[in-house]
C-alpha cells in the first residue's frame, strides 16, 4: 500500500504539537527523506498552511558528503523548499560508536536550527522502529531502551516528530516519492556497524521466517512506550516528598519498596536529562548512598554523570566536577564585572552595610580557596575559617572549590556572594559595594 498525503495528514493531525509554528523537514540525501518532503510539499495547503522548509546536516565522513548536498539542493529546488545545510564534525572520544557520535551531533545541530514553535520532521519507518527495539534488546536495555524511537518529543526551541513510524519502507518509496533522486548512504552497506549488519545480515532472515515482522515490532515498542508512561506517572506522584531542593532525599528513597526506588530515581535521572546508568551501577549506587558511613561522601560515576550524598541527600552532579581556575583582576567599582566562564561571572552592586568602595584602591585579585582562609562575616561574629563557614551553611563539599574568593592585597574581603568580611564594610545605616553572583551553579 502506497504511504500518501492523505496519510501525512492524518498523522499530522493526529500528534503535531498544539502552536507549531512551522514545519523542518531533516534531509539526508536519502530516499527515505526525500519520501517524506515529496509527500509533505503533496499535502498542500491542507496542511494547516504551515510554512515548510528542510535542514541537511554535513557531517564531513565520507567523500560522498558532497553527493548528499548536491541531491537535497536539487530535491528542494524542485518542490521550491527553502534548504539550509548545516555543517556538524563528529568528535567521537577512542573506545566509543562512532555512529552514536554521528547521530549526537545530527541531533544538537538539527536542535540548535530550530525556531521557537518549529517542529522537526524525520522519516524514520517502521524498518528503522524495529532495528532499534531489537538493538535495544540486544543490549540489555530497560523498559525505556525498549520503546525505541518516541513519535514526538521536544528538540531544542521546538518539537521532534517522526510521523512515519507505522509506514513500511517499501510504502514510502513507492508512493509519492517515486522518482526522486536519491544517493545510497555507503555507510548504510558498512558491516562493521550493528544497524548496517542487523539490516543486511539478520533482517532480511527475520521477514522471510516472519512477514510483517517490522509492523509487529513497531506495535510491541509502542505498547512498552504506554507501559514505561505508567510507570513514570507512578514515579512523579511521590515526588514531592522525595525532592529536597535540587536532590532527592534518602530518608523519604528508603521508605519506598526496591522497584519503586529505582523506578522512582530513573524518572528523576530522566527528568534531568542525564542518560540512565546500568541497572547494576545504580543498584550499586543506592546502596552505597544508604550503607556508608555518615562521614562518606560516596560518589558513584557513569559517562558524564554521577551520584554524590551530603547530609543524607542524594545529588546528581556532573562526573568530572568544575573548579575556579587561575587568578583573575577586578576593578572595585559599580557595574564592574569579572567573568568566570562556565562559573557565571560576579558583579558589584549596592546594598546597605557593604563592602566600604573608599578602603579599596587598585585592582582586586579574585582565585578559588588554598585552605586557611579566614573572615569576620559579622560585627559581632568570630573570625572564622571559609572552611568552617562552608560546613556551617550546608555549602556542598564538592562545589567549594568553585567559590571566588575576592582579595584586597592579601586580605579576603568576600567570598561570593555568600559573606562579606565585616571589618571591610560600611555601617548598616550606609550602602556599599557587594558581590553579586550572575548563572551561579548550585552551591548549597
Amino acid at each position: 500500500m502506497n504511504f500518501s498525503a492523505d496519510d501525512l495528514n492524518a498523522v499530522l493531525d493526529a500528534h503535531l504539537p498544539r502552536g507549531t509554528a512551522g514545519i523542518v523537514a531533516a534531509v539526508s540525501g536519502g530516499a527515505d527523506s526525500a519520501g517524506l518532503l515529496v509527500t509533505l510539499c503533496a499535502t498542500g495547503a491542507s496542511c494547516r498552511g504551515l510554512p515548510v522548509r528542510a535542514v541537511h546536516v554535513d557531517h564531513g565522513l565520507q567523500p560522498a558528503a558532497a553527493s548528499f548536498r548536491e541531491a537535497c539542493a536539487s530535491l528542494c529546488k524542485r518542490l521550491n523548499v527553502p534548504l539550509t545545510v548545516v555543517e556538524a564534525p563528529v568528535a567521537s572520544a577512542p573506545g566509543t560508536s562512532i555512529e552514536a557520535a554521528a547521530r549526537d551531533a545530527r541531533y544538537a545541530a538539527l536542535a540548535s536550527q530550530l525556531l521557537p514553535g518549529e517542529c522537526l520532521l524525520t522519516a524514520h519507518h517502521s524498518e528503522d522502529q524495529s532495528e532499534t527495539l531489537l538493538l535495544q534488546a540486544l543490549r540489555g536495555a530497560g523498559l525505556k531502551g525498549m520503546s525505541a524511537m518516541p513519535i514526538c518529543r521536544p528538540l531544542g526551541a521546538g518539537w521532534h516528530l517522526r510521523p512515519l513510524l507505522d509506514v513500511s519502507r517499501g510504502d514510502l518509496r513507492s508512493g509519492a516519492a517515486g522518482g526522486s533522486a536519491a544517493v545510497e548512504d555507503p555507510m548504510n552497506a558498512d558491516m562493521r556497524f550493528d544497524r548496517s549488519y542487523l539490516r543486511h545480515q539478520v533482517w532480511p532472515l527475520i521477514e522471510q521466517r516472519w512477514p510483517g515482522a517490522a509492523g509487529a515490532l513497531a506495535r510491541t515498542a509502542r505498547h512498552l512506550a504506554e507501559a514505561q508512561l505508567q510507570l513514570d506517572r507512578t514515579a512523579a506522584s511521590p515526588m514531592a516528598a522525595l525532592r529536597d531542593g535540587d536532590a532527592l532525599s534518602l530518608q523519604a528513597l528508603r521508605a519506598l519498596d526496591q522497584a519503586d526506588r529505582m523506578n522512582t530515581v530513573r524518572f528523576w535521572l530522566r527528568e534531568a536529562g542525564a542518560e540512565l546508568p546500568s541497572t547494576a551501577r545504580l543498584t550499586e549506587a543506592l546502596r552505597q548512598m544508604f550503607d556508608a558511613r555518615t562521614d562518606h561522601l560516596p560518589a558513584i560515576e557513569w559517562g558524564t554523570h554521577a551520584l554524590r550524598r551530603y547530609r543524607r541527600r542524594m545529588y546528581l552532579t556532573p562526573a568530572k566536577l568544575p573548579r575556579l581556575e587561575g587568578l583573575r583582576r577586578w576593578e572595585p567599582s559599580l557595574g564592574s564585572t569579572v567573568d568566570l566562564k562556565d562559573l557565571g561571572r560576579l558583579r558589584w552592586d549596592l546594598n546597605w552595610g557593604g563592602i566600604d568602595a573608599e578602603r579599596l584602591s587598585g585592582e582586586l585579585l579574585v582565585r578559588r580557596r588554598s585552605g586557611g582562609e579566614t573572615l569576620k562575616p559579622a560585627p559581632r561574629a568570630k573570625t572564622q575559617s571559609v572552611q568552617h563557614l562552608c560546613q556551617s551553611q550546608g555549602v556542598l563539599p564538592w562545589a567549594r572549590d568553585v567559590l571566588p574568593l575576592v582579595f584586597a592585597g592579601g586580605a579576603l574581603i568576600a567570598v561570593a556572594d555568600l559573606w562579606a568580611d565585616a571589618r571591610w564594610c560600611v555601617p548598616a545605616t550606609r550602602r556599599g559595594l557587594c558581590v553579586v553572583w550572575d548563572r551561579a551553579p548550585i552551591i548549597v
